[in-house]
């Protein structure tokens, strides 16, 4: 019975079997020559046989395994990579497929390829989570013929694998790496200059060119007989709140991703910047309800901690409550902290409706109200109309697109601050946004 699951019947097999059956049926009209027929009976049978042979006489007769990450990252290209080994003494022709997660929807992920006697091999391909959850991987099914390719033995490897799929931890890396090596500038990330110097001295060092000549030191001057100058750090221990909107207008789908999804990736990584920047990152969820809150910190576990919530953070589609999300942060957060509230605003309506809530809030903290640029309505402006259908679509996306800048302007009017961000480019510009309130030391 083991060895009936395993055994595969190739089309070369139906090919030679529709063969045998036209000899026999012309040897049956023509009423003579049934020798060559059963000769070449004889012949099939015995090349059945001897492919049997060739494929189960080995034990096992070809070795592989799954090579992945513990835990994928959402929105982010996955690398899957099986190792395969082939331990039959002739060369073997494989048809490889791996039984991914169905949430992937691909069907049609097979490979194939040509492996040699004792020879290694590898095959590379990667994934594209676009929600978070667990995701279950079945076997690595390999399909192995032999040169006479009559029939096919199946071997499975690395069966039932649950993997979860956590925020965009990839990102986190990059942009951690990046700003370790003074290389942010290459994915966008802007070098912006300090207006003025803070109170925390740091240091005082030799002067080099570049520097600022209005921090030359003069008494160490004086002392060393050389130009000296006072070094500045930013101002440690601030608190950096990331509000994450987790009603249903977060739930609009841009490249696979819903915007609450680039919201809780872009949280990811600018808590990770705050901590690198010596800061306190915090973290607060909300819809009709306060979901999480997690107090601002810079202990060496918070970005474990701001991980696994966020990796949970699920909606309920409803309509948030800006009231009670003003109502917790004037009773839990008495510090003066920078708030990055990643909510969406589609009308001027709807942002008026919470304008007296975020008033409030920028009273009291630092706000920047960071939302959604729609993209596809953009793209539909760009394109020149053809007929007067496309003229009242353009229109209309035109006052939509005018409503999202009115919405900046009544914003800033109000003494918040406002980013208005295309999905793809939100982790940039909030970077952006966070070192520029730095540099002007408003934080």
């Amino acid at each position: 019975m083991r060895l009936l699951r395993q055994l595969y019947v190739n089309n070369r097999f139906f090919v030679v079997c529709g063969t045998l059956a036209i000899l026999f049926i012309v040897v049956f009209v023509i009423g003579h020559g049934l020798l060559f027929p059963q000769i070449a009976f004889y012949l099939s049978i015995s090349l059945v046989l001897t492919d049997v042979l060739l494929l189960f006489r080995v034990k096992r007769g070809m070795n592989g395994y799954r090579l992945m990450v513990d835990r994928l990252s959402n929105g982010d290209e996955n690398e899957i990579v099986i190792h395969l080994e082939n331990f039959y003494s002739f060369p073997v022709t494989l048809r490889v497929f791996d039984e991914i997660p169905f949430q992937f929807q691909l069907r049609n992920l097979e490979f194939y390829l040509r492996m040699a006697p004792g020879e290694n091999h590898v095959i590379r391909y990667s994934l594209r989570p676009v929600k978070r959850g667990e995701y279950s991987f079945g076997a690595v099914n390999v399909i192995a013929s032999s040169p006479l390719r009559l029939l096919s033995r199946r071997f499975s490897f690395s069966a039932n694998k649950m993997v979860p799929v956590y925020p965009s931890y990839v990102q986190m890396r990059k942009y951690e790496l990046l700003a370790i090596h003074n290389r942010l500038t290459e994915v966008g990330v802007k070098k912006i200059r300090k207006i003025g110097h803070n109170q925390e001295f740091e240091l005082i060092k030799e002067y080099v060119s570049g520097d600022d000549i209005r921090t030359i030191n003069w008494k160490a001057t004086a002392r060393k007989a050389r130009l000296m100058v006072n070094q500045y750090q930013d101002e440690r221990s601030q608190q950096v709140y990331s509000l994450i909107d987790k009603g249903r207008s977060m739930q609009m789908p841009f490249n696979g991703l819903s915007l609450l999804d680039y919201a809780i990736n872009a949280t990811l990584v600018i808590s990770n910047i705050a901590i690198k920047k010596f800061d306190k990152a915090g973290l607060i969820t909300f819809q009709d309800t306060i979901g999480t809150m997690l107090p601002a910190t810079r202990k060496n576990n918070q970005m474990s901690v701001i991980q696994e919530i966020l990796y949970h953070q699920k909606t309920a589609f409803r309509e948030s409550d800006f009231s009670r999300l003003h109502a917790h942060i004037r009773n839990k957060i008495g510090q003066r902290s920078l708030l990055l509230l990643f909510t969406n605003f589609e009308s001027l309506s709807s942002m008026d409706r919470q304008l007296p809530y975020l008033r409030s809030l920028a009273h009291r903290h630092l706000l920047v109200v960071i939302f959604f640029e729609n993209t596809e309505m953009k793209s539909l402006l760009e394109e020149p109309a053809k007929d007067l259908r496309e003229i009242y679509y353009k229109a209309v996306a035109e006052k939509f697109s005018y409503e999202k800048k009115l919405i900046v302007k009544e914003l800033q009017k109000n003494g918040i601050h406002a980013l208005l961000s295309p999905p793809d480019r939100l982790t940039v510009n909030t970077i952006n946004k966070y070192l520029e309130l730095k540099a002007r030391n408003l934080i």
